[in-house]
């Protein structure tokens, strides 16, 4: 009985391509889908704030409590993680381990900065009798600001894993897919905070 069998490197690393290619495009497509979930999560966040941003129960205001110095040091710390995230990935196109390794810590620490500043502003509130339950305003501008602090923190810890995970198998395809992917969650991030910063901080202060 004879069977044919296909040349080497014909039919099967042509089959393996394609497969590998959907499986790409399936993980790009969930995690886009994925976003958009978290855009909604945000409008609500804005869309609250928005109505009872301005509902502060005899208590504080953005212009008693907010000071925009520190909240714009903030602000550049998170711009800078992107930027220099963004040079993480022009290393990764040029398989240059060591030198995306490096960005992707100097992104780690301007994102802890961030996070290291927004806690203590938190705490500086708290501190000054400014809680979330003190009126509607503090609450919504806690639950938006947390929101996007606690993603801010788990993109942090993203970042730590996928880090080890190229320190332990290099670049591979699924690696830089995943660093793609933190990519977009880590811009998407500092997109929401530009609008946090104007919404609530500079609008607050301004008003």
């Amino acid at each position: 009985m004879h069977t044919e069998t296909a040349p080497p490197g014909s039919a099967a690393p042509v089959f393996h391509a394609e497969e590998e290619h959907a499986h790409e495009t399936g993980t790009m497509l969930g995690f886009w889908i994925y976003l958009m979930s978290d855009c909604l999560i945000f409008a609500v966040l804005f869309a609250t704030y928005g109505v009872l941003g301005r509902n502060y129960a005899a208590g504080p205001s953005p212009k008693d409590l907010f000071e925009l110095p520190v909240v714009a040091l903030n602000t550049s710390m998170l711009l800078l993680s992107s930027i220099t995230y963004g040079f993480a990935m022009l290393e990764m196109e040029k398989n240059r381990v060591g030198a995306m390794q490096l960005w992707l810590i100097v992104t780690g620490l301007f994102g802890a900065a961030f996070i290291g500043i927004e806690m203590w502003e938190f705490s500086h509130l708290i501190h000054e009798g400014a809680t979330p339950q003190r009126s509607a305003f503090l609450s919504s501008f806690f639950a938006l600001v947390g929101t996007h602090g606690l993603h801010v923190s788990l993109g942090i810890i993203w970042l730590v894993v996928l880090m080890i995970q190229v320190a332990q198998r290099g670049l591979i395809v699924e690696n830089k897919r995943r660093l793609l992917c933190l990519s977009m969650f880590w811009h998407f991030l500092d997109v929401v905070w530009i609008g946090v910063f104007t919404f609530v901080y500079l609008m607050g202060v301004l008003q």
